[in-house]
């Protein structure tokens, strides 16, 4: 598969569950969490689709020299938003644990597009 094809899907798969977690986080969870832990829910899925979008801008791009941004992106939707869901629902402290590796990958991402887009 193109590396452009494969991004594509990458950022669909990523908006969609998104999208998905979003919507029950919303009705399915809005009786069930309290509200400082809907408020960590909803971080998760802010960060979550906003970092969707970077990856589809990447890949529409065509540009293959921001890859490794998409890539730590994609690495920080896993880490941050993932943790911070688990976190809000369980509770258990080990998955908040997790949450600045997201966080600090969508740093590195962000780095890599200025160094890259800087480049000539």
């Amino acid at each position: 598969m193109k590396s452009t094809k494969l991004w594509i899907v990458v950022s669909g798969i990523a908006g969609f569950t998104g999208v998905a977690i979003g919507a029950f986080g919303a009705h399915g969870l809005k009786d069930t969490l309290s509200p400082e832990n809907m408020e960590i829910y909803k971080t998760g899925v802010m960060y979550h689709l906003i970092h969707a979008v970077a990856i589809l801008a990447i890949a529409v791009s065509g540009n293959t020299k921001f890859i490794k941004s998409a890539l730590f992106f994609l690495i920080g939707i896993i880490l941050f938003s993932f943790s911070l869901y688990l976190y809000a629902v369980t509770q258990i402290t080990w998955f908040a644990i997790i949450t600045p590796f997201g966080g600090v990958s969508f740093l590195v991402g962000w780095f890599l597009l200025i160094l890259e887009g800087w480049k000539k």
